[in-house]
């Protein structure tokens, strides 16, 4: 019995630690920069109706300083989208934005999405792009059109398609939602960023919002297919609230992994977008966090189920200790 107790102790404290550790983000080498995928300033084009390599469409204005994306002004959206589909299998790209308006309190939206998708340019309900996209999706979303949410905002999503699944403004789209964050990044006084990184079937996402030079995680999963060739873009819009979005940098970096033997006979420009999941998106159930309760132990849950297992484990061995003392006294009894 005892050592039941403490084998299915020991299972739990093997199964607590050690967690997956987040990516490391790549600081940035311009040897790795991928230009004809970047944007940057001096923007070519400015204050024109064309940019080298870059397509804009709606309300989008390309300045000295930034691309605005939708002014503060209400029913706008506008988007910006590479020209040259990418053909990387591993692949970050760092985003440099700023999302602020006119102090309104609550009253402000709807928020800015980043695409790396088959389709361009095709305007639509979604932060101002189409829905039912094939690939990637990252949604800085800031204000909660569930009513019943318990989730803080300004919040980061992520959500791959493969064209069948229509993304619900209404739930803020929680249903089909892979994992996301809160992040305070909207009227900063500092600069605002956001990475995203694919490699290997992992996509990463981390910011950079609390003025500290330093990347925080948000989202990591695995298990993610995203084929090559597609694009990358951003895009925002606005309803009877608004906010001015704005672009000042996309950088796209290329990572240089090893990939198992058999990967070079894929054809990876034919894979689906897909994720391995072992539960559906929509069993995804929020807490006052806004994090999922189904995801990653946080480090207070490790601790405390550490605690618990050192604990059960000091009880097994008094317990053990007491047992194998009356063995010997009863043994004592026969000589």
């Amino acid at each position: 019995m005892a050592a039941g107790v403490c084998g299915t102790l020991l299972l739990l404290l093997l199964l607590a630690g050690p967690r997956p550790v987040p990516a490391e983000l790549t600081d940035g080498n311009s040897e790795h920069l991928k230009r004809e995928h970047s944007l940057m300033k001096p923007y070519q084009g400015a204050g024109s109706a064309a940019m080298p390599l870059w397509d804009f469409q709606g309300s989008t204005m390309v300045t000295s300083q930034y691309v605005r994306l939708t002014p503060d002004e209400r029913s706008r959206e506008g988007s910006i989208w590479n020209r040259v589909p990418c053909f990387l299998k591993d692949w970050e790209l760092h985003v440099h934005f700023r999302i602020h308006g006119a102090d309104k309190k609550n009253l402000h939206g709807d928020g800015l999405a980043l695409w790396y998708t088959q389709e361009r340019l095709v305007p639509g309900p979604v932060f101002g792009s189409k829905d039912n996209f094939h690939g990637l999706a990252i949604f800085l979303d800031t204000y909660p059109n569930d009513e019943a949410t318990e989730r803080m905002f300004p919040y980061i999503s992520a959500m791959v398609n493969n064209g069948s699944l229509m993304y619900d403004h209404s739930k803020d789209g929680r249903w089909t939602e892979l994992a996301g964050c809160t992040a305070d990044l909207r009227n900063q006084n500092h600069d605002t960023f956001l990475a995203v990184r694919y490699s290997r079937g992992r996509l990463t996402v981390m910011t950079d919002v609390e003025d500290k030079n330093e990347w925080k995680n948000c989202i990591d999963i695995a298990g993610v297919q995203l084929p090559t060739g597609y694009f990358f873009g951003a895009s925002a819009g606005t309803g009877d609230l608004s906010d001015n979005h704005d672009i000042i940098s996309m950088k796209l970096f290329q990572l240089m992994v090893e990939h198992p033997l058999e990967d070079e006979t894929v054809d990876w420009t034919k894979i689906e977008p897909s994720v391995s999941l072992l539960k559906s998106p929509k069993d995804n159930v929020d807490d006052p966090t806004g994090n999922f309760r189904s995801g990653p132990l946080t480090g207070w849950k490790v601790f405390l189920l550490l605690l618990c297992a050192l604990l059960g484990i000091i009880v097994c061995a008094v317990v053990g200790a007491v047992v194998f003392q009356k063995r010997q006294e009863r043994n004592k009894r026969f000589y």
